[in-house]
């Protein structure tokens, strides 16, 4: 009997938790590891009531806040955030109104009013976002516990569908278990289970209940992702299993959970994170999504003082600085590819993603971005110190100006931290195994200037029917060819959540970044008009602090239409040379062209429009374009004027002799900026070129500096100077001379 005893206790021990079934409440304490099931008093039998009370105990300890303090913490939470109450029953209601408590979880199916639910609506109801909002109405509604059964019932409802396979799988393209949805609805119930903790009507039974089904979603998640898988999809899964490894790891075998989450989330901090510091999707909003990923395992596992190597913490810490370096000058960011918080938003806020990065790491400079509450949904995932560091947040003005992102192809052109200094993003760069989220807009820009944003990009929704508009190059700042585009076969996702993709994008190619005191340059080409025979560069220079030019580059063997495509609300003022658009406060953007162009056409979307310059019937041609930001009436162009003043600068009155077939000069005291140029010479001093090209000249007091803005390397023959000669400059670069 006694040998008998011990194989079934052993038996017992060597259980693993299932990925398909769900564990009976009273067989629960079987699975917890043995030194756990002897704190608790017996290898044998543990009751209902003394397991639930050692978890509620253990979360009180583990979570990000201890449940015990939630009434308190809620009267904060309701002083802070004002409009919540409001927010959280919009959307409480929402759901309601469409799923029942014993909801269906697999296609096709109706909501209750009768309509379909479409495979957009499965997958939100999958991640169980508003049913937070039903636990939040629950607490505004006097704790009616309809709303705490609603989400007793949609969980077994759950339970219930992966008993009789009724659900939607992987393969059929809106997976409830599928590794982004999964992990959404762990994190969230999670959060639910810890708010209804102290809740009377929230038995044992019920507290176990939920434990026992969030075991099977990591044993899930466990057998599912024993593969790296590039993406955020994984990503939110991991940080899931991670959640739930650390928060219960009682059990036997969530060690096992703990070391495949972190090393799979390692993995995706080293192949995912470039090394410049940004998400390799390229968005804001992905760059974010991630940042909470690795920001609620790293709380969690600190909480708990459990090892985080150095490589997981300065990658995360390199997530926050990122944001700081992209910012424009009213500490928002542009908005990149597929962002989506707010559909057609021109900017990104980000200050709540530095909020965070502050109370991490203590960094003036992140709080220099911070607020002074964390974001509403975050306030439940810091911990009452944290928020104490809130009300005296250290800040410091960043010190950093232009900056490059050359991994991930983002260079900024930035005056400096002024609310109402410049700044310009240049995009060039595409992520060669998951470019899913890009959009069209190679070698497009965006600006800011005098605080508002004069050259947009917008944001999207992927169930909006105008994405796939927005994703394309009619609404980016992008040089075209006749009715290309440079996003080709668009498709939509398996699963119809309106999520699609492009076959091909342009490769981008970046040939030359240079910031010193005088100029940023970037030059770039990319290749997605070779397919009708066109090859294609891009110039972008930013003569601080007055003005941009930019310069796009076409050459073909047989004539083609060539377009430039500027986002904003424009004007013809002396049409089609100049484009000006004006905002509320008088300031504005000019967009002048200092060669003949053909004509200009407006067109718009959604209360977004945009102007196409175009030049018709040519083989070659250059756009060179000023972006001419003005703060008041009194400083933009003249466009009464063949040779407008701008800042000084002036087409016309140059006080060198060039030579070529159309040069055009810029001039302003000693500063010079001469296009397809063969020659140029001022008294003794002459410099030849071996062919047409670009270049920048400064003269100074015994010398002159001379600087490439050409995309090719120049042979160039100086003579007038001590070091006299041929030379060979690469494009950005720049030699000096003395006299």
């Amino acid at each position: 009997m006694i040998i008998i005893s011990f194989v079934s206790i052993q038996k017992a021990y060597s259980q693993t938790i299932s990925s398909t079934k769900i564990i009976e409440i009273n067989k629960l304490s079987n699975y917890l590891n043995i030194e756990v099931q002897e704190s608790l008093g017996s290898v044998s039998v543990i009751s209902t009531e003394t397991l639930a009370k050692y978890f509620r105990e253990k979360f009180s300890e583990r979570y990000f806040y201890n449940w015990k303090d939630f009434d308190g913490r809620f009267e904060t939470y309701k002083s802070i955030y004002r409009n919540a109450e409001n927010e959280h029953s919009e959307r409480a209601l929402d759901h309601l109104s469409k799923f029942s408590g014993t909801t269906t979880w697999k296609l096709p199916f109706n909501y209750q009013n009768g309509e379909p639910v479409n495979a957009y609506a499965l997958r939100h109801l999958a991640r169980q976002h508003k049913m937070v909002d039903i636990a939040f109405y629950y607490k505004y509604q006097n704790k009616n516990t309809a709303y705490l059964n609603y989400f007793k019932n949609q969980l077994k409802s759950l339970n219930s569908a992966l008993l009789a396979n009724t659900y939607e799988t992987i393969e059929d393209g809106n997976g409830v278990y599928e590794a982004f949805r999964s992990g959404y609805r762990i994190l969230n119930w999670l959060q639910i289970h810890n708010m209804f903790l102290g809740e009377t009507h929230y038995s044992d039974e019920d507290q176990l209940l939920t434990i026992a089904t969030l075991l099977q979603h990591g044993a899930n998640l466990y057998e599912t992702n024993a593969e790296f898988v590039p993406g955020n999809h994984q990503t939110r899964g991991m940080s899931a299993l991670a959640m739930l490894s650390i928060l219960f790891r009682d059990f036997k075998g969530t060690d096992k959970w703990y070391e495949r989450a972190m090393s799979q989330l390692e993995a995706h901090l080293d192949k995912e994170i470039n090394g410049d510091g940004f998400q390799f999707e390229r968005s804001i909003h992905y760059h974010m999504s991630d940042i909470d990923n690795y920001y609620y395992v790293y709380q969690l596992a600190k909480n708990s003082n459990m090892q985080v190597n150095d490589f997981w913490e300065n990658k995360l810490k390199s997530l926050f600085v990122t944001l700081t370096k992209v910012a424009y000058p009213d500490k928002s960011a542009p908005v990149f590819s597929d962002d989506t918080n707010e559909p057609w938003a021109e900017k990104n806020d980000i200050s709540g993603a530095l909020t965070l990065g502050y109370l991490l790491f203590d960094d003036p400079e992140m709080g220099y971005f911070a607020n002074s509450h964390v974001e509403q949904n975050m306030f439940w995932y810091v911990s009452d110190f944290q928020l104490q560091m809130l009300n005296a947040i250290e800040t410091k003005t960043p010190d950093f100006k232009s900056v490059e992102f050359p991994i991930t192809g983002y260079y900024i052109m930035r005056e400096g931290w002024n609310e109402k200094d410049n700044m310009m993003v240049v995009s060039n760069g595409l992520d060669r195994n998951k470019p899913d989220h890009q959009h069209g807009d190679m070698l497009g820009v965006q600006a800011m200037a005098n605080g508002h944003v004069i050259l947009p990009n917008y944001q999207v929704r992927y169930s909006l029917k105008d994405y796939e508009f927005f994703k394309n190059s009619m609404v980016k700042n992008v040089a075209l060819v006749d009715d290309e585009l440079q996003g080709k076969k668009y498709t939509s996702n398996q699963g119809g959540s309106g999520f699609g993709k492009f076959e091909s994008l342009p490769q981008p190619t970046t040939i030359a970044w240079s910031s010193n005191e005088n100029l940023d340059v970037y030059i770039g080409s990319h290749n997605g008009f070779e397919n009708i025979g066109v090859n294609y560069n891009r110039q972008v220079i930013y003569i601080k602090d007055d003005f941009w030019i930019v310069k796009d580059n076409f050459k073909a063997n047989k004539p083609h239409i060539y377009k430039q495509v500027w986002q904003g609300h424009y004007s013809l003022e002396e049409a089609p040379n100049v484009l000006r658009s004006t905002f509320y406060d008088g300031s504005g953007c000019d967009i002048y062209q200092l060669q003949v162009t053909d004509s200009v056409t407006i067109s718009g979307i959604k209360g977004k429009e945009w102007a196409v310059v175009s030049k018709n019937n040519k083989t070659d041609f250059s756009f060179i374009t000023v972006i001419f930001p003005f703060e008041k009436f009194d400083g933009s162009i003249e466009t009464d004027k063949t040779n407008p003043d701008l800042k000084g600068w002036n087409v016309k009155n140059s006080k060198w002799k060039i030579n070529g077939i159309q040069p055009t000069a810029l001039t302003k005291e000693d500063y010079s900026m001469f296009f397809s140029v063969k020659s140029f010479e001022l008294d003794k001093l002459k410099i030849n070129l071996s062919e047409e090209a670009d270049v920048f000249v400064k003269l100074n007091k015994n010398s002159i500096t001379v600087q490439s803005l050409d995309p090719k390397p120049l042979q160039m023959e100086i003579s007038g100077v001590k070091e006299k000669g041929k030379v060979v400059l690469q494009p950005a670069s720049h030699l000096t001379f003395t006299f």
